[in-house]
């Protein structure tokens, strides 16, 4: 537990150091990704499925907000259905309205949300979202997990129903519309998704702010339980047809993650846990403190002794010089400044007292 405590540490001190440097990379390739898998799923204009005009717009969002993420997505995805058809994208445009106005709302600073859950949706492992949301956002991030999750849908949507659209010539642009708009609201799957993540963001986040012991892990367990119950109940009421075995393993590995995210956001020592009593003149305050897990990083002494320089006869004077350095146990095991301490000895003095203890 110790090496595990002391590599979390050095994570943490080498993040907050390389900030400024790491942060662009990771917002290139999540905007590399993002573009890849939908220009992958749909594909239907040739200009924008490029991996130059993709590289170029992965790295202008490296640079810019993280919301741009989900604009670049959403115009990339545009420019696909009004390839396919002009109705289609017209629909698009107004279901991502939609989705903005709703977003940008009640929950604007989850925008990594509505990206990454899409993202874990194609990856086939969709139930991570919701428990770390639980964990790390508020009720108001269940929001932006839903918006994710309409997303994918609305891909799915249009990508089953192309050659569908593509047979339809331009008198039936009703048609296409209804057709898309037909498998949206009455998938079954996606309304099911949509209650069982919501309903499950509000219980951990519910649980793991309450004041008992473990709260995270009681949280993190409950939240992927009744995840999994609801998809299996919503399976057998409206036959969505989905994969128990995949469902049993995508939440013990939403699990897997909850509890990597524990060990670096709230890792604590319940055995050391204490409860204070206090008033003052209009309350009374019962408070309980948990310590964090750390570790304390070994303090160092250098020693360095100067040899005495050569002084004139008779003054039989040396210098000692002791250095110390010692390193600090904060938070990102930055080091502090050492000490120095210089010693002045008189040898001459010393050799006489010697000479009268003999005699």
């Amino acid at each position: 537990m110790t090496a595990l405590l002391e590599l979390r540490d050095k994570l943490k001190y080498i993040y907050s150091k390389n900030e400024a440097f790491i942060l662009p990379v990771v917002k290139f390739l999540l905007a590399f990704i993002t573009l890849t898998v939908v220009n992958s799923k749909m594909g239907y204009m040739t200009k924008v499925d490029n991996m130059a005009i993709v590289l170029v717009a992965a790295l202008m969002c490296s640079f810019l907000p993280t919301v741009c993420i989900i604009l670049f997505g959403a115009l990339f995805s545009l420019l696909h259905m009004y390839a396919l058809s002009m109705e289609i994208a017209l629909v698009g445009v107004i279901i991502y309205m939609l989705m903005f106005l709703v977003f940008f709302r009640f929950s604007p600073r989850d925008s990594l949300v509505v990206v990454l859950t899409p993202l874990l949706c194609f990856m086939k492992m969709p139930y991570i979202m919701p428990v770390a949301m639980g964990l790390l956002g508020t009720p108001a991030s269940a929001v932006s997990v839903a918006c994710g999750v309409v997303v994918y849908h609305l891909l799915l949507a249009v990508t089953a129903n192309a050659p569908t659209i593509n047979t339809m010539n331009a008198a039936d642009a009703l048609a296409k519309v209804r057709l898309v708009i037909d498998a949206l609201v009455g998938n079954k799957a996606m309304l099911v998704m949509v209650a069982a993540f919501v309903i499950t963001v509000i219980a951990v986040y519910l649980i793991r702010r309450m004041s008992v012991d473990y709260s995270w892990t009681i949280a993190m367990t409950a939240g992927v339980i009744l995840n999994l119950v609801i998809m299996l109940v919503g399976d057998l009421i409206y036959e969505t047809n989905i994969s128990v075995v995949g469902a049993i393993f995508g939440n013990l590995l939403a699990l897997a993650v909850a509890k990597v995210i524990e060990f670096f956001r709230f890792c604590v020592d319940y055995s050391r846990t204490e409860k204070v009593q206090f008033e003052d003149d209009e309350y009374y305050y019962y408070v309980k403190a948990v310590p964090k897990m750390t570790v304390a990083a070994p303090t160092k002494t250098v020693k360095h002794i100067n040899t005495p320089r050569r002084t004139p006869a008779g003054s039989g004077r040396s210098v000692t010089t002791e250095r110390t350095q010692r390193k600090s146990s904060g938070r990102y095991g930055g080091s502090a400044g050492g000490g120095r301490s210089v010693t002045i000895g008189n040898q001459q003095d010393r050799s006489q007292d010697d000479y009268e203890e003999l005699f």
